[in-house]
């Protein structure tokens, strides 16, 4: 897979996605928005991958979206259909770029970003997508949009409201103000801080080791449980985990972590069929 604007390895069932225009911010062009996608896709098919890490490069994880590219867009788009056609080809453009984010959201295993210095923007959109967000103590978190007058629109508003209470949300989506990594921790929205840019990389890469122990058929089911409760009501919640367990418990791995914890050892679990 040649990639453009991100470096890809797996080693010892961690995925680690990198980030790699730092002269450039990170900004997300338009190879950052297919490349996405197409990382996301190679993960879904590879089973020995048990955890995702999110990181970047220099001094800021993002700037979030690219300007030049995005304007440079937004005229082609417009071309010389009618005003209708033009409003429907750019709603689908919109589309796509939310899938780059929402292949994140929907990964079957844990995603963790690690974010120094500014993420800001399209940064927000992203990290909403993921599971756990780790950060330096310099880092800090902006929904930008509404400084150049947009309504945020690949993520953010449907997913930080959940990350966060409905009024500190608002202040942050109507201010376009910083959001320290300090301030984030203390609402929960970042799961670590750290110091220095290594020793969050560190952090994360920690947690990652923690989840690749566990049965990957649990984090699976974790995920999707927690996912879907999020968008059901209690009772409709209860009965797809109910469901889900009634099918997934059969296997192995619940016999093999009980029989680990009783001789106090560390359980061995297969990877997910392909």
């Amino acid at each position: 897979m040649e990639l453009k604007t991100l470096d890809y390895s797996v080693a010892d069932g961690i995925a680690r996605i990198t980030l790699n225009r730092p002269a450039e911010l990170n900004t997300m062009n338009g190879d950052f928005w297919t490349e996405m996608v197409q990382v996301f896709r190679a993960i879904e098919h590879d089973m020995d991958v048990r955890c995702v890490i999110i990181a970047s490069t220099g001094k800021h994880f993002t700037a979030g979206l690219d300007l030049n590219w995005a304007g440079q867009n937004a005229l082609a788009t417009r071309g010389n259909a009618d005003i209708g056609r033009q409003r429907e080809a750019f709603r689908r453009h919109v589309k796509e770029l939310q899938e780059s984010f929402n292949v994140i959201d929907n990964c079957r295993v844990p995603v963790i970003a690690v974010c120094q210095g500014g993420c800001i923007g399209g940064g927000v959109d992203l990290v909403t997508a993921c599971d756990l967000r780790v950060a330096t103590a310099d880092a800090f978190f902006t929904i930008q949009e509404v400084n150049i007058a947009i309504v945020a629109d690949v993520g953010t508003l449907q997913r930080i409201p959940y990350l966060l209470p409905q009024g500190l949300v608002r202040e942050l989506a109507y201010t376009g103000r910083r959001f320290p990594a300090a301030e984030a921790a203390k609402w929960g929205f970042v799961n670590r801080v750290e110091e220095s840019h290594e020793a969050a990389l560190a952090a994360a890469e920690a947690m990652a080791r923690d989840i690749c122990a566990k049965s990957p058929l649990a984090i699976t089911g974790i995920k999707q449980v927690l996912n879907y409760g999020r968008e059901h009501s209690i009772a409709d919640g209860l009965e797809y985990v109910a469901v889900w367990n009634a099918g997934m418990l059969q296997g192995d791995d619940m016999g093999e972590a009980v029989k680990a914890q009783m001789a106090r050892q560390s359980a061995t679990f297969q990877n997910l069929k392909a």
